[in-house]
């Protein structure tokens, strides 16, 4: 996501531009082209050598460069970049930034960015509170500049609350997340399902599978960035996600999937059926716990409703209705049918000959099948990676 983007950081004087060291390294693993400036406090706290060797490119402080008289042109870094991450953002490099002042080479340069500018700040809980402060920021907002919170935590003055910077990890997926906003999807409903359902054999004792639901969280996470509405359906699942388009509704079995996710379709515009919904639930549910006997326990199995059938028989034509298919064996083959039978508008085929993809994996590889047959192949990425190119393919399918 971040490949060859160029990345502009601006670090000024608090104690967390040592966290720069790991932040500069995350862009350059990512793939981005990274330049740092550093005010002269700044310096005080990291060197421009480590950052250098970092980023594999010179540090800017100065206007002048060096001994040599030689002028270093900040239009020309403000015209540079994609992105200008200002971070840690200082009270004094905030204040600078409200009112215009340009008095030294970080500022003077975001005055000549034409990029987006964001901002991590950085300061005691007092500071960050003061009304002053707050102000700046509302001011700097207005002028187009994106703040990333500052976190509750403990504080260089040994003091506990907000006002510690957003960690280096948090900062690359906020603008790795910039890099995927469009509003591809505005104005669609998109009803996402994720995760594994439990099927309860007493209060304590379940059936369930392997499904960690990171695919389905990806798909709605990236849903909501092209600017969709998403309704999140999902079994139990350890992913979080958190963002203002998006719903999240929590069930446990199938039969709360199915009395969900009937409920949401007919206002979805889109639907993307991910979970890894249980085929069979026991027959009878135990009250209590079930005793260990020296008997075998038999239990009676009956089948859950076929909830994407169902949907496919619902769908109405300007609905987009897409499956998932994870098979062992005919797998093209037994994947169209599916398509077919369950009348969806695309299939995804995962297929478990691939060790590093499926259940229990950050990455998939999987092949797209047309209702006509045509296969896409695609290579094996990470699942947030595998979420675009499904969400691409919907889109495509949206414009044909």
């Amino acid at each position: 996501m971040l490949e060859g983007k160029k990345i502009l950081i601006g670090i000024s004087g608090s104690i967390a531009a040592y966290k720069m060291a790991a932040l500069t390294r995350l862009f350059v693993k990512a793939g981005a082209d990274v330049k740092v400036i550093m005010t002269d406090s700044a310096q005080q706290f990291i060197t421009p050598l480590t950052l250098a060797t970092l980023s594999k490119n010179p540090v800017y402080s100065s206007f002048i460069k060096g001994d040599s008289g030689e002028w270093v042109n900040h239009v020309e870094l403000g015209l540079w970049a994609d992105y200008f991450i200002i971070a840690p953002l200082s009270a004094s490099t905030l204040s600078k930034m409200a009112s215009g002042n340009s008095d030294n080479l970080l500022l003077a340069t975001y005055l000549s960015a034409r990029c987006r500018v964001v901002v991590a700040p950085a300061m005691d809980l007092d500071m960050f509170a003061h009304p002053s402060t707050q102000k700046n920021l509302e001011l700097i907002q207005s002028y187009g500049n994106i703040v990333i919170k500052p976190n509750h935590g403990e504080l260089a003055s040994g003091l506990v609350g907000e006002g510690r910077m957003a960690e280096p990890e948090e900062i690359i997926e906020f603008v790795s997340n910039l890099t995927l906003e469009t509003q591809e999807l505005h104005g669609k409903t998109v009803l996402v399902t994720a995760g594994p359902t439990y099927e309860a054999i007493d209060p304590v004792r379940f059936i369930g599978n392997h499904s960690s639901g990171k695919m389905g969280f990806a798909l709605a996470r990236i849903c909501a960035l092209k600017g969709a509405k998403v309704i999140l359906v999902s079994g139990p699942s350890n992913e979080q996600i958190s963002h203002p388009n998006i719903t999240f509704l929590s069930v446990q079995s199938a039969h709360e999937m199915h009395q969900t996710v009937v409920s949401h379709f007919a206002k979805a515009d889109i639907t993307i059926m991910s979970a890894a919904v249980a085929d069979y639930t026991p027959a009878q549910v135990s009250a209590q716990k079930i005793k260990k006997q020296d008997s075998d326990l038999k239990i009676d199995l009956v089948r859950t409703k076929d909830i994407l059938k169902e949907l496919g028989q619902l769908k109405k034509e300007n609905q987009l209705l897409i499956g998932f298919a994870l098979e062992t064996e005919n797998e093209q083959e037994n994947a169209h049918k599916k398509l077919l039978t369950k009348n969806l508008d695309f299939i995804v085929l995962n297929s478990l000959r691939n060790e590093k993809a499926g259940f229990g994996f950050p990455t998939n590889q999987i092949q797209i099948i047309d209702r006509d047959g045509k296969i896409n192949n695609y290579e094996l990425k990470l699942k947030e990676e595998v979420a675009i190119d499904i969400v691409n393919k919907i889109i495509e399918k949206l414009h044909a």
